[in-house]
């Protein structure tokens, strides 16, 4: 079996926005081949939400959440293409958990590309701070690296976070089967978090 590397996975959901073991698995199936590997998750229907991002989403709802102690609160806005998207429970429901998820996971940013050139140099000197001392080759350093920004994108960015009601799924897989189910692009445009006390 062909050893898929961790950066030829990211690339591919960059380009399609499909979950990571599914695109793992479709650059298995396809010996590493990148372009065989869209073709294979667009026959299981998975690359038509890649497809839909391109278009614009100029509808949508803005959700609250309030938290039962009254201590944290959400304010976020999703997006959609259509008002029948927008109206639709489902859809609001999306938002709602979204807005759960904001309260409970705290995210800084709503995806890896949104967080700051500075903010992510700073996290790599504190990493590799952190291993100066490990004996390994500047390959190895490199990956441990890319795998500990990885966890630091989970933590700060709400598509890369596990989903609080399946962690087994990230946030972005969620949205994404809400892109396939309603056949519109679907984003999450902004967030803002009210905690007492903090600013």
């Amino acid at each position: 079996m062909t050893e898929i590397k961790a950066e030829q996975v990211k690339a591919l959901r960059d380009r399609t926005g499909i979950g990571m073991m599914e695109c793992k698995e479709a650059l298995q199936e396809a010996g590493g081949d990148m372009e065989k590997a869209i073709e294979i998750l667009r026959k299981k229907g998975h690359a038509r939400a890649q497809d839909k991002a391109e278009r614009t989403a100029a509808d949508g709802a803005v959700g609250a959440y309030v938290h039962a102690t009254n201590r944290i609160g959400v304010l976020i806005e999703v997006n959609c293409e259509t008002d029948f998207v927008a109206r639709n429970e489902e859809f609001k429901e999306l938002v709602k958990n979204l807005a759960m998820q904001v309260a409970a996971s705290n995210p800084q940013y709503i995806s890896p590309e949104d967080v700051p050139a500075e903010v992510i140099e700073r996290e790599k000197e504190i990493i590799r701070a952190q291993i100066q001392d490990a004996k390994k080759p500047p390959q190895i350093i490199e990956k441990i690296i890319e795998g500990k920004l990885g966890k630091f994108f989970e933590e700060v960015c709400l598509l890369d976070q596990p989903y609080i009601r399946d962690d087994k799924i990230k946030v972005r897989d969620l949205v994404n089967s809400h892109i396939s189910k309603f056949g519109e692009n679907i984003k999450v445009r902004r967030f803002v978090r009210f905690e007492i006390g903090k600013y």
